[in-house]
């Protein structure tokens, strides 16, 4: 394993950094309060995309391309620091429209078990075998808990780490048994997801059927990568032009129209890109509030990506003449 040798740098020496890998610097101070307020890693993660590549030849004989330490020419730190605006300003509108989103989907898995029982939560019956049975290890011998004792084992740990004041109400009055409708309230994201996916087709139906989504697998897929999104939004990490780990399923041919144009796409930022998880989120805020505004504020910000001659709104996967598509336009308005 390689010694790490790299010294630290003032801020000083990491504009002269800048500028000797090619980037251009007009102001070194205002570089410098730029540097001072998201770091140099950062500032350079948004501008990696300028760097110069050269082709190269594997082991056996494909052409690869080297990213290299150089900047091509042109490149300017004002370049990043428009990137890291819009990247910003784009994760805030995600988490917006995602807590729209989870809210409501703790409401619809809350609605449509507590219609079963109460504990509808804790009842194998309502769920999958795949989530119910429990698994053997073969190298250790053990058996392991199944999906279902290891999600309610995590409800156990969320109801005891709680300090809302209903939580304790339950825990006092109720020997801290709580109903699926108050305890959807406690659920992580991600948590109600695992749950939704481990539900029955008969009941993940209902609740797909809520949102105009097609089926089971489709709508978990959505809310397994909405909750990707969301994750990196909160942690504060480059979205715009990620390549997202489980980009959200595209519905077959015919299945939901407003979302057809997601079939035609065909290239690695088309197909991955977080444009994808925007149209779904847009669908998806049709149904749950399309007086929200979300929709319009969204094409206003892509419409405002800071284009270079190096980087276009096309990294983020948009197709051409998305923002002209049913989808983007506000639901209230026939077209």
């Amino acid at each position: 394993m390689a010694e790490y040798t790299k010294k630290w740098l003032s801020v000083g020496e990491q504009t002269e950094k800048l500028q000797s890998r090619g980037v251009a610097i007009q102001d070194s101070e205002s570089c410098g309060r730029l540097l001072q307020a998201v770091g140099y890693y950062r500032l350079t993660g948004y501008l990696y995309p300028f760097r110069e590549s050269e082709p190269i030849a594997d082991d056996e004989g494909r052409t690869r391309s080297r990213v290299l330490n150089r900047y091509r020419a042109g490149t300017t730190v004002e370049n990043a620091a428009g990137l890291l605006d819009f990247d910003r300003r784009l994760r805030m509108l995600v988490l917006e429209g995602i807590e729209r989103i989870e809210i409501s989907f703790r409401m619809q898995v809350g609605y449509v078990l507590g219609r079963q029982s109460a504990f509808a939560h804790s009842d194998p019956a309502n769920f999958v075998a795949s989530f119910t049975t429990a698994s053997f290890d073969e190298l250790t011998g053990e058996t392991l808990p199944s999906k279902h004792e290891q999600w309610l084992a995590r409800v156990e740990a969320r109801k005891a780490e709680s300090d809302e004041a209903f939580v304790a109400h339950f825990r006092n009055e109720y020997d801290d048994k709580m109903p699926i409708w108050a305890l959807t309230e406690i659920l992580e994201f991600g948590h109600l997801g695992r749950l939704y996916s481990g539900l029955n087709n008969a009941l993940a139906t209902q609740i797909a059927a809520a949102y105009g989504a097609p089926s089971k697998k489709v709508m978990s897929s959505w809310i397994s990568s909405l909750n990707y999104v969301r994750n990196v939004s909160a942690h504060h990490a480059r979205l715009f032009n990620r390549k997202l780990v489980g980009a959200p399923a595209r519905p077959s041919t015919g299945q939901v129209p407003l979302l057809g144009h997601l079939k035609d796409e065909v290239t690695s930022k088309q197909v991955f890109g977080v444009y994808n998880a925007l149209a779904v989120m847009a669908y998806l805020l049709r149904t749950i509030d399309p007086d929200s505004g979300w929709t319009p504020r969204v094409v206003d910000l892509i419409n405002a990506f800071p284009n270079s001659d190096f980087m276009t709104a096309e990294s983020m996967g948009v197709p051409e003449g998305w923002a002209a598509l049913e989808l983007w336009r506000p639901a209230n308005v026939d077209g």
